[in-house]
């Protein structure tokens, strides 16, 4: 059974951006699209009647505001709305635990192109397994469903583990008919540093090989989805640094984050980071 795509919306235009790119995907997918609501009252009756009254209309208004645009725009998708109660980042994990993907909106930060991550988006982010997409007011789809996409990347980290990584950016792929590019950054060993003088064969020894490792990490995957085209590039440098550069000029970034709890909070890793801070484009970050 297919599953759905779900959206979390708050009635600011970053929201509405995510409602449509989420859309956008689910009739991609061809699967329905939930839009939820977190409305976060604590369990005492605390706030008085009337500001919870008032709250719990907004937020039907923003759930209804966004379905109707989005029937409009894609009258083939399903489309339902639901809308909890409790803290937003733990009902908006808990909500999307059966879904395909989850789609959140962003800030953009002023001048620069990457995202600015509310306390929402981290925490939700650090809870939940499903794949989750970052998405601003400037990554708004200008087409529909028809359109054609523009190349996915996807970085890589090939001595780890990238199975459903690699899954989630191959079946991207395929479905929006598009190129893949895989990149992965390296660095010189540790003991590199203490070496006054580095042969350069040495260097080009070691970039020859990481190049190999990673074009075995991508055959499989090559055989298993022959219609996507792919491309792969290994650099030498900062893994976060290397794939924003690589991500400039891309239709979606699909990045990695280890599942691991920090006892200081969230934390997605230090490329993750670097991407959602930097990246010109939508990113998915896959759990892993």
């Amino acid at each position: 059974m297919n599953r759905h795509v779900t959206v979390g919306v708050d009635g600011s235009p970053e929201s509405r951006a995510a409602a449509l790119w989420g859309a956008r995907e689910a009739a991609v997918r061809q699967v329905p699209l939930r839009l939820v609501h977190a409305v976060d009252w604590p369990e005492a009756p605390l706030v008085p009647r009337p500001g919870r009254e008032n709250a719990d209309r907004w937020a039907d208004e923003a759930l209804t505001e966004a379905l109707e645009e989005l029937r409009l725009r894609y009258p083939r998708v399903e489309v339902t709305t639901r809308c909890l109660s409790g803290r937003p980042a733990a009902a908006l994990a808990a909500e999307a635990a059966d879904a395909a993907l989850l789609v959140l909106g962003s800030r953009g930060t002023g001048g620069l192109v990457g995202f600015l991550l509310g306390s929402v988006s981290l925490s939700t982010l650090a809870a939940t397994e499903t794949p989750v997409a970052l998405v601003r007011v400037t990554d708004e789809p200008r087409g529909d469903a028809t359109t054609s996409f523009g190349e996915i990347v996807v970085g890589l980290d090939i001595h780890e583990a990238t199975d459903r990584v690699l899954s989630f950016a191959f079946e991207e792929a395929d479905r929006r008919g598009c190129t893949l590019r895989a990149v992965h950054g390296w660095k010189l060993p540790a003991a590199y540093a203490y070496v006054p003088f580095a042969d350069p064969a040495n260097e080009r020894d070691i970039g020859r090989s990481v190049t190999q490792m990673l074009e075995d990490t991508l055959r499989p995957w090559r055989h298993k989805f022959p219609a996507v085209e792919v491309t792969h590039q290994a650099f030498m440098g900062s893994a976060g640094g290397q794939l924003v550069m690589a991500a400039a000029g891309a239709d979606l970034v699909v990045v990695g984050r280890h599942l691991r709890r920090s006892p200081l909070g969230a934390h997605v890793g230090p490329v993750a980071h670097a991407v959602l801070h930097h990246a010109a484009a939508p990113v998915v970050v896959i759990a892993h």
